[in-house]
């Protein structure tokens, strides 16, 4: 038997999810929303999976993941995210985590996306390897195809401060209140730097922030 711990502040979605894997005979789940419960229930439970949801009040699953590891390096944490995993790719790719599947997935998909973590495999779909090749063929050169206005590009205290914030997952709402900040100004900086980075969301900012060394990478 698979225990399985489902961590994901959306209550349909956990006990949706839960239906579907629970088909299999030889996986039990359990659901949690709160993700700062999730340290104590796994120190009592016998769980040998996480299937972590990406941005939850508070903490990010990719931080919650980290914690985990560093107390329970056997535990296999998988994120679960309805976000476009193409725009999250490289951070996934990045992270201290085994695996990662869309809520989109079927249900032969999402098992077989916990089959393979716990085999330490990762499943990525076509597209997503495709990307991943052309970005590691391009790694060494990246610099190189920058333009001189990408080169002279900085990002000053405040912005930097805001991004970090923002690559946690966190709201306008809580990162103004992180950096004792009013909402408006963390929306107005926010937008400044969409404009110099010429991005349209928080997660291109963080991306292309990250590509160019103006903040570190998760």
């Amino acid at each position: 038997m698979t225990n399985i711990l489902i961590i994901d502040d959306h209550p349909a979605v956990g006990t949706g999810t839960k239906a579907m894997i629970e088909q299999n005979s030889e996986m039990k789940v359990d659901v949690v929303e709160k993700a700062t419960e999730v340290e104590a229930m796994v120190s009592q439970g016998n769980y040998e999976v996480l299937l972590i949801d990406l941005y939850m009040p508070g903490v990010n699953g990719l931080e919650l993941s980290k914690r985990i590891k560093k107390e329970w390096p056997e535990i296999t944490t998988l994120i679960y995210t309805g976000f476009d995993l193409s725009t999250h790719f490289n951070m996934l790719v990045e992270a201290e985590i085994d695996g990662f599947v869309s809520k989109t997935a079927s249900q032969e998909q999402l098992l077989t996306a916990i089959r393979c973590a716990m085999r330490d495999e990762v499943v990525v779909p076509l597209h997503l390897f495709k990307q991943l090749r052309r970005t590691e063929a391009s790694a060494t050169s990246i610099r190189m195809n920058w333009t001189k206005e990408e080169e002279a590009l900085s990002l000053n205290e405040k912005e930097q401060a805001i991004l970090k914030e923002v690559s946690k997952g966190l709201t306008n709402k809580t990162i103004a209140t992180n950096l004792h900040m009013s909402q408006r100004s963390v929306e107005y900086t926010l937008t400044g730097i969409f404009n110099k980075l010429d991005v349209r969301s928080r997660t291109e900012a963080l991306y292309k922030a990250q590509e160019l060394g103006l903040i570190s990478k998760v």
